[in-house]
C-alpha cells in the first residue's frame, strides 16, 4: 500500500438507513460477520424527506459501512436482501484519502475478493 494518502484508494464508505436501533444493530453485525464491511458505525438521526408525495420526518438509524469498493455490488445485494424498506438508501462514497494503516485494516477485515 502506498504512503501517498492523497491518491484515490480502493476503499469506500457505504451509507444506509433503517427504522429502528434493533434493525441497525442486527444489520451491522450481519455485515461485519459476512466480512462485507470491516466496521459499521450506527448513528441515531432524524430524516426529512418526501415519500409518495407526502412530506415526512422520521427518526432513523444511519449505518456508515467501511469497506472495499470491489465489494460494493455484494454489499448492495446483501443490504437489499436484509432491509425492510421498499426503497432503501444505499449510497457509496469513495474514500479518496486515508491513513494507510487504517486502510490496511479495512482491507484485512473484509473479504479478500468479490465473488
Amino acid at each position: 500500500m502506498s504512503d501517498d494518502t492523497s491518491a484515490q484508494t480502493p476503499f469506500c464508505v457505504v451509507l444506509t438507513t433503517v427504522e429502528s436501533e434493533a434493525q441497525a444493530e442486527a444489520l451491522a453485525q450481519q455485515i461485519v460477520q459476512a466480512r462485507l464491511g470491516a466496521c459499521v458505525q450506527v448513528q441515531d438521526i432524524k430524516s426529512f424527506y418526501i415519500w409518495q408525495g407526502e412530506a415526512r420526518q422520521e427518526r432513523e438509524y444511519l449505518l456508515l459501512i467501511k469497506t472495499r469498493s470491489a465489494l460494493y455490488p455484494q454489499l448492495q445485494d446483501f443490504i437489499r436482501t436484509h432491509h425492510s424498506y421498499e426503497t432503501p438508501e444505499i449510497v457509496q462514497l469513495p474514500i479518496t484519502a486515508g491513513w494507510p494503516d487504517y486502510l490496511a485494516w479495512i482491507e484485512a477485515g473484509t473479504l479478500t475478493r468479490a465473488s
